[in-house]
């Protein structure tokens, strides 16, 4: 654990917090799991940790963003237009009230931001997210039906005692005729009668009976009994043995595999809720990886938004100076405040917008949604990913079909139903078991401390043997429930071959978008600056008095729209990626990849 913990460099209780959960799944992490066909068993260790390495996958060096920018430029001349500038903190700004009472009053206490890295975000979301809490709790269950699985062959102790008095009044009994060697007695017929008398009983009994696993018990114990019988003919007899018996199956429920056949399946079920905890985990940490892009994107949005409805009050002022010095129609102060009106409804929106990204991963990090921003924004840190991979599409696809955990989680269920089909073949046979007694027995004492002096000297002792058969006549219901596990089992199969499908599909496809989002990256990049550079040039024609304001305001606008795309594009590209990790069952490793060295 100490050198887990090293080796995710965590520097904060949070860090440390999810470090310990990765160590605490990664101790619980089932072992031997199955992998192909569920025969052949291989070793796989599940770890909640298991960072998605671009390195490992990447054909040729990454390439950084700057460095794509100047090759996508080669042919192009420098251009000197503004580039896209996300500024967090002067986005911040365009929270407070500005120069109209129009605009919402926020409150925001600029100094007091929270300022979150994306693993403060999983670690917040792995210490308090309920969803994953709920999941915990299915290992727990999980962990009591395999001991009691396991408890089956436990063995008991047994204890039996009984007394009685029995106070019985004369009786005719029956008509028996003698047969002896003595003359006078032989062929003479008399009559039994039970005469009155009192009678007391005490019967004791103690063993254990031992569960074997090839199905069979084995029982010893030690009876004692003591009987007294008062008035005419008194007596008290004391007489113990010692008594061992075995029965064993020989044909249904006979052999250690069958009768260890449920552990195995505990077994099985309980690693497969593991690793179901450990993919709702993931499923938890990656649809938090997305939220955390999704405020970054809206706060970048906010910062675009502020700029366009700046530049546009800058316009209206200029105007105004114009029209004043009689340079300008008045009229285009109309249109100056038609544009200044236009960007504060645009800025109203993402200022909401932000407000909804905030409070939904508050939500996935169970925080206070009923907090309002200006109290205590959460302001995104962590910086985009932007270096660009040539993927070996054939080594990633060959890790994710052996790591993905819905497919590990299929083949522990897929070795578990061939247990239990295993089993039911058992049912379907004849019950068929052999039984054996043995008795040491002592004789008859009058005093309790002379009865076990003669149990073990082999005078008197009894045993006895038999055999037992059973079987249904048509046999149809467990001839039922054989076929229905091996359909269920052939379901399954057909299961994991579209869940195998699937992952390549998710594989392809995630390969495909990150492609897609970085070459919308470049081109957006482009997109800004040669609208910045015509928002510059329109600017100064109109002051030549050679464009309107309403030109001026629509290279503004399309300034704005290309600076949304990149900052759109830079978040798909960081979801595209986030995407990748899942298909392989693994979380984007920003905990072990050294990001900020590469964004330079």
């Amino acid at each position: 654990m100490i050198i887990l913990l090293n080796h995710l460099n965590c520097n904060n209780t949070k860090d440390h917090l999810a470090a310990l959960f990765i160590c605490i799944c990664t101790i619980v992490s089932p072992q031997g799991l199955w992998a192909g066909e569920p025969e052949n068993m291989l070793s796989h260790e599940l770890r909640l940790d298991e960072n998605l390495n671009l390195d490992r996958y990447a054909t040729t060096p990454p390439t950084k963003l700057k460095e794509a920018i100047r090759e996508y430029q080669s042919t192009r001349e420098k251009d000197a237009a503004k580039l896209l500038k996300l500024d967090i903190k002067d986005a911040l700004k365009a929270l407070q009230p500005l120069d109209t009472d129009t605009f919402s009053q926020s409150g925001l206490d600029t100094q007091s931001t929270n300022n979150l890295t994306i693993m403060d975000v999983r670690a917040n979301a792995l210490e308090n997210n309920l969803s994953i809490k709920v999941a915990q709790v299915d290992p727990l269950l999980a962990s009591t039906e395999v001991r009691g699985e396991r408890a089956k062959f436990d063995q008991i102790i047994f204890a039996y005692a009984k007394y009685g008095q029995f106070d019985t009044p004369q009786i005719a009994g029956d008509k028996v005729e003698f047969k002896s060697d003595n003359p006078a007695l032989d062929g003479q017929q008399v009559k039994l009668s039970k005469i009155e008398q009192v009678k007391e009983s005490l019967e004791l009994d103690v063993g254990i009976k031992v569960p074997l696993r090839t199905g069979g018990f084995v029982t010893l114990s030690a009876p004692l009994e003591n009987k007294v019988s008062k008035g005419k003919f008194e007596s008290d007899e004391y007489r113990s043995a010692l008594r061992f018996s075995i029965s064993q199956p020989l044909f249904r429920d006979a052999g250690t595999r069958v009768n260890e056949a449920s552990i195995q399946i505990a077994e099985f079920s309980q690693q497969a809720v593991q690793v179901k905890t450990k993919l709702q985990s993931i499923r938890i940490l990656t649809t938090v990886d997305k939220a955390y892009w999704d405020l970054y994107q809206a706060w970048a949005q906010l910062d675009i938004r502020r700029q366009q409805f700046e530049y546009a009050s800058q316009n209206l002022e200029m105007v105004k100076n114009r029209v004043k010095e009689g340079l300008t129609a008045a009229i285009e102060i109309n249109r100056a405040e038609i544009g200044v009106a236009d960007r504060m409804e645009a800025l109203v929106i993402a200022e909401t917008n932000l407000k909804i990204a905030q409070r939904q991963l508050q939500f996935y990090m169970n925080e206070d949604i009923t907090k309002q921003l200006g109290s205590n924004p959460i302001v995104p840190v962590t910086q985009p990913y932007l270096v660009k991979y040539e993927f070996n599409r054939t080594q990633l696809m060959e890790d994710a079909l052996a790591g993905r955990l819905e497919l590990l989680e299929q083949e522990l269920k897929l070795s578990a139903d061939l247990i239990n089909i295993d089993y039911l073949e058992n049912q379907t046979l004849p019950m068929f078991s052999l039984d054996y007694q043995y008795g040491a027995l002592s004789n008859t004492n009058n005093s309790f401390g002379d009865n076990y002096r003669n149990v073990l000297n082999g005078d008197f002792n009894d045993w006895s043997i038999g055999l037992k058969f059973e079987m249904p006549l048509s046999n149809e219901l467990r001839k039922s429930r054989l076929e229905n596990a091996v359909q269920q089992r052939n379901q399954r199969l057909l299961t994991k071959q579209l869940q195998i499908l699937t992952v390549k599909r998710e594989i392809y496809d995630a390969l495909d978008y990150v492609d897609q989002n970085w070459q919308r990256i470049l081109a957006a990049r482009q997109q800004v600056l040669i609208a910045g550079s015509n928002y510059e040039a329109e600017l100064k024609q109109f002051n030549e008095g050679l464009r309107t304001m309403t030109e001026v305001l629509e290279t503004l606008t399309r300034l704005g729209e290309a600076q949304l795309k990149e900052v759109k594009a830079i978040t798909d590209y960081q979801i595209a990626l986030v995407d990748i990790a899942y298909a392989t069952g693994t979380l984007l490793g920003y905990s072990n990849l050294l990001i900020d060295n590469r964004i330079n």
